[in-house]
């Protein structure tokens, strides 16, 4: 089925690409001497790779739709507040006691979550009903302790697209780190 969906998105790439040289060359202007026009030529490339663009970006985004449908869309994303309290190694999510994502940190991943940036860590297929996020936290906490925590939440599936924030904060008071779940609606 996925086999199939490539195919088809590589015929459409190679369709539109040849249409496009064939319409530049078809359509290229000349001087009197009866060689192209450089400036010409070189703005009509521009224009194609312009269309070429696009006409990718929007193949991208229908394949994104065909493989993940808005009422069974699901996704995870991973973010951090302040940050001091603990260094994140790794994340882990099970859905449904399977595991669905298991990622690695880089420290230059670990600064941008910092700096406030937020990564999808998983992007799938659910079907409407009850299901429970397990996720596991691993890093350096307070003291240089190695730190495994873990946070869970249960939820409903609709026919809606559904997004799960999981969200690592500092807790002064405790002076540890805390790890939530949190559902958008």
């Amino acid at each position: 089925m996925i086999n199939r969906r490539w195919r088809m998105f590589a015929a459409g790439v190679a369709v539109g690409w040849a249409a496009m040289t064939a319409a530049v060359a078809a359509d290229e202007p000349t001087s009197a001497a009866g060689k192209p026009e450089v400036s010409d030529l070189d703005g009509r490339i521009q224009d194609v790779k312009s269309e070429v663009i696009q006409l990718n970006r929007d193949l991208l985004v229908l394949e994104e739709e065909l493989l993940f449908p808005a009422n069974t869309q699901v996704a995870v994303f991973v973010s951090m507040d302040v940050g001091k309290l603990f260094v994140l190694d790794s994340v882990q999510v099970k859905l449904d006691d399977k595991e669905v994502a298991n990622y690695l940190y880089t420290p230059a991943e670990v600064q941008a979550l910092h700096r406030g940036g937020v990564q999808r860590l998983y992007l799938g297929n659910l079907r409407a009903g009850s299901h429970e996020l397990v996720a596991f936290f691993t890093g350096k906490g307070p003291y240089d302790r190695d730190y495994r925590r873990g946070a869970t939440v249960k939820f409903d599936k609709a026919t809606d697209p559904k997004y799960i924030e999981l969200q690592i904060t500092d807790s002064t008071g405790k002076i540890q780190p805390e790890f939530a779940v949190k559902v958008w609606q």
